[in-house]
C-alpha cells in the first residue's frame, strides 16, 4: 500500500519536537517493512537550507482561499535515512519564514489559519502526481487537520482520490489549532461544516476537532492516553468528541531508533555495553561525572532529569524534590534540558548551592547519550505525558525510569511490583500523584533497590534493555489500523 504521511514537521527538513522525528521514523520503517510511504509537508526555510537535495516537479498548485487565488509548486526531495520521498508544499509568502509557527518574539503567525489552509487544500491537489496510487493518507495534528475534511466533503468522488482512506494522529490533545469563526471562509467548506458537531469548538474554528471528525480512523500516541483524552482534564474540552469517535479511535505507542539508541554500538559513548555484558555501563558512569564536575563514584546513584523543563513536564515538582533531598540523601542528579522554560534558574541555583550533588547542562545530543548511559535511573514526573521517548532511550541505555502513572509511561514502564519482579518483567517504578510525596516514596523505594539488592537491580535493568521500542513494532500496528480501515472502506463502496 502507499502511505502519505501529511505533516508539518519531518527530521532533519523541519522540527520544533518530536513529532518530526515521529513522522520520519514512521515512514521510514514503513519502507522497509515493504510499503510505499511517502511524506507531504510544507517548504518551510528550514527545509529548504536543509542542505538536502530539493528538485522542482511540473506539479504547480491554484488554490482557492477566501475570495483570491493563491499559487504554488510542489518541489521533490528525500529522507537522507531511507528511501522515502518527501514532497514540499512550496510557497513562499506563507512559508520561507524563520519559524514553523511563531515568529521571532515567539508569537503566533496572524495567519496560520490561511497558512496551514493552504498547505492542506495544496497537498490535497498534490496526491494525484505522487507514485504509486495513494491508499492511505495518515494527517497529524492540526495542521494537517482540514485534510480529513476535504477528503470526506470535497475530494472522494473526483478521480484519483475514491480509494483513499484519511487517518488523524492527535499527538497533544492540548494543540488544538483554534482560529476565529470568520476563518471558516478561508477554508472554503460549507459554512453547514460549522456547527458544533463538526468544526465549530467553543464559538470557534478547530482544525484539530475538525480532522477527528471527519478521519476515517483516528489514532493518539499511546492506548493509556486514548482513553485519557476521553474525559476531562486531558481530553482539553474535546472529551465528547473522543468518546463519540472511541469505536475508531486506536493508541499506539511511539517506538525508537535502536539503531541510534544502542549502547553496544553508539559513537557517543566512552565504553560499550548491553544487556549480557553491562561493565561497560559503569565506564560510562565513571566518565560523565566528572564530565558534568560531579565526583566520579560508583556508589552513589546518578538520576537524571531531560527534557523540557515546564510545569506539564513537572519540573517544578523535580526542583522542590531536589532541593528536599540535597540536603537528606546520598544522590546526584544530572540536569540536561532540552529547553530551559521557566524553571531553569531553580535548577541553576540548586546547582550553585550543591556543587557536589547537582549539575546542570544544555542537552545536546551526544551528551544525552552520555548522561543516560551513565545514569542509574531517570526521573519523569510528568502531569501528562501522551506518549514520550525519553523512557524508551534510558531502558535501552539501562537507566531504570522513575515516572508519573499517567499516559504513555504506564503503556512503557512496568512497575517494580512483588508480581513483575518475580516474572522478571518489571522496568521501572510508577508513582501515582503528582506531588513531591509521591516522587519522593517511588524514588526511595528505588535508590533503597540500587543500594541494598544488586541482583534484583540487575534484572530489573535487563529487561528494560530487552524490551523491543523499535519503530518496527509501532510501525506494524499502524499498518494493521491502515490495513483494518482500507478493508471497512472498501466493504462500504461494495454495499
Amino acid at each position: 500500500m502507499h502511505v502519505v504521511l501529511a505533516t508539518a514537521e519531518a527530521a532533519p527538513l523541519a522540527q520544533t519536537g518530536i513529532l518530526g522525528d515521529v513522522c520520519a521514523s514512521l515512514a521510514t520503517e514503513l519502507h522497509r517493512a515493504g510499503h510505499h510511504a511517502s511524506i507531504v509537508m510544507p517548504a518551510f526555510r528550514s527545509a529548504l537550507e536543509s542542505g538536502l537535495e530539493i528538485a522542482r516537479t511540473e506539479a504547480e498548485l491554484s488554490v482557492a482561499i477566501g475570495s483570491k487565488n493563491v499559487t504554488g509548486r510542489l518541489l521533490r526531495s528525500r529522507l537522507p535515512q531511507a528511501d522515502v520521498p518527501v514532497y514540499l508544499i512550496e510557497q513562499d509568502d506563507y512559508f520561507n519564514r524563520p519559524g514553523l509557527y511563531l515568529d521571532r518574539d515567539g508569537r503566533d503567525y496572524k495567519d496560520n489559519c490561511e497558512r496551514f489552509t493552504f498547505f492542506c487544500r495544496a497537498a490535497m491537489q498534490a496526491l494525484p502526481h505522487l507514485e504509486p496510487e495513494v491508499d492511505v493518507l495518515h494527517a497529524h495534528d492540526w495542521p494537517a487537520g482540514l485534510m480529513p475534511a476535504y477528503l470526506a466533503a470535497e475530494f472522494r468522488h473526483l478521480p484519483g482520490y475514491g480509494q483513499i482512506v484519511s487517518l488523524f494522529t492527535v499527538h497533544h490533545a492540548a494543540m488544538q489549532g483554534n482560529f476565529w469563526h470568520w476563518d471558516m471562509l478561508l477554508t472554503g467548506l460549507d459554512w453547514k461544516y460549522f456547527n458544533w458537531q463538526q468544526m465549530e469548538f467553543f464559538g470557534n474554528l478547530s482544525l484539530l476537532k475538525t480532522g477527528i471528525v471527519f478521519a476515517d480512523a483516528v489514532t493518539t500516541v499511546s492506548p493509556t492516553y486514548a482513553q485519557e483524552i476521553q474525559s476531562a482534564p486531558l481530553g482539553c474540552g474535546l472529551e465528547g468528541v473522543f468518546r463519540h469517535r472511541r469505536d475508531v479511535l486506536a493508541g499506539i505507542c511511539h517506538g525508537i531508533d535502536d539503531r541510534l539508541w544502542d549502547p553496544k554500538t553508539s559513537p557517543h559513548l566512552p565504553a560499550g555495553f548491553s544487556a549480557d555484558d553491562p561493565s561497560g555501563k559503569e565506564r560510562c558512569k565513571a566518565a560523565v561525572q566528572p564530565e558534568l564536575g560531579l565526583p566520579a563514584r560508583a556508589d552513589v546513584p546518578l538520576v537524571a532529569l531531560a527534557g523540557p523543563m515546564s510545569k506539564e513536564a513537572g519540573s517544578d515538582l523535580a526542583a522542590a524534590l531536589i532541593a528536599q533531598w540535597c540536603e537528606s540523601f546520598d544522590v546526584q542528579w544530572a540536569i540536561v534540558p532540552s529547553a530551559v522554560g521557566q524553571y531553569g534558574r531553580q535548577f541553576d541555583e540548586l546547582a550553585q548551592q550543591h556543587a557536589q550533588r547537582v549539575a546542570v547542562r544544555n542537552a545536546a545530543p551526544d551528551l544525552l547519550h552520555r548522561v543516560l548511559a551513565g545514569s542509574d535511573l531517570l526521573l519523569l514526573p510528568s502531569r501528562c505525558e501522551p506518549c514520550g521517548q525519553l523512557q524508551l532511550c534510558a531502558m535501552r541505555y539501562g537507566a531504570v525510569p522513575v515516572a508519573r502513572a499517567t499516559g504513555g509511561l504506564i503503556d512503557t514502564i512496568a512497575d517494580a511490583a512483588p508480581a513483575a519482579l518475580a516474572e522478571g518483567t518489571a522496568t521501572g517504578f510508577l508513582f501515582p500523584d503528582d506531588s513531591v510525596t509521591s516522587i519522593a516514596q517511588a524514588l526511595k523505594r528505588a535508590c533503597t533497590m540500587y543500594r541494598q539488592d544488586a541482583r534484583t537491580w540487575r534484572s530489573l535493568v535487563t529487561a528494560g534493555m530487552s524490551r523491543d521500542s523499535s519503530w518496527r513494532r509501532s510501525a506494524q500496528k499502524y499498518i494493521d489500523v491502515y490495513t483494518r480501515t482500507l478493508a471497512q472502506r472498501r466493504q462500504e463502496v461494495a454495499i
